[in-house]
């Protein structure tokens, strides 16, 4: 990562940092400039050229300059775009709390979602392992993996509907998988 770079990440992330939340990158289009050594691991530690990010406020600030496009994830400024690797998808639910009659997600990055309508969970099956693998969506195209012990916690408030479990949320079900 060079330092322009950096500079320009830094100058364009202020919305994170004032509360407003991660930056408009839905509304840049700058030109490609090619693949930054980025990759977010399946076990959400972010490494640059080989080695992990060991400073949790670059990792956040990173964060909220990123994108997904139908080709992959980016980090977008308004002049620059840098395509990255991510290996599962690139953050963590790392925590869930019952508010009301809401679960609401907090993310590694520190982002909070109430799961419904624009934020859903699902549950995707291993279909060799039957080992359950659940996300809830972030923001953009971006979600979050649901930790395992997050997961349990989801488990142990689901209720029983035609034999699945389901956890409600934002006025809706979310199926967490099948009782057997």
């Amino acid at each position: 990562m060079t330092p322009d770079t950096l500079s320009l990440i830094q100058s364009v992330a202020g919305h994170a940092e004032d509360g407003r939340g991660p930056a408009p990158v839905h509304l840049w289009n700058p030109d490609n400039c090619g693949e930054m050594d980025l990759v977010i691991r399946a076990d959400g530690v972010w490494m640059h050229e080989g080695s992990p990010i060991g400073r949790p406020q670059l990792v956040r600030l990173l964060a909220t300059v990123l994108r997904k496009d139908p080709d992959g994830y980016y980090l977008v400024t308004p002049v620059e775009k840098l395509k990255i690797t991510v290996e599962d998808v690139p953050f963590r639910a790392v925590r869930v709390d019952r508010e009301g009659d809401d679960l609401v997600f907090t993310t590694d990055m520190g982002e909070r979602v109430a799961a419904g309508a624009e934020h859903p969970v699902r549950v995707e099956t291993d279909s060799a392992t039957g080992e359950p693998t659940p996300y809830v969506h972030v923001r953009g195209d971006l979600e979050a993996r649901i930790e395992r012990s997050v997961f349990y916690e989801l488990v142990e408030m689901a209720a029983l509907a035609d034999g699945r479990m389901t956890v409600r949320s934002g006025g809706i079900d979310f199926a967490l998988g099948a009782v057997t």
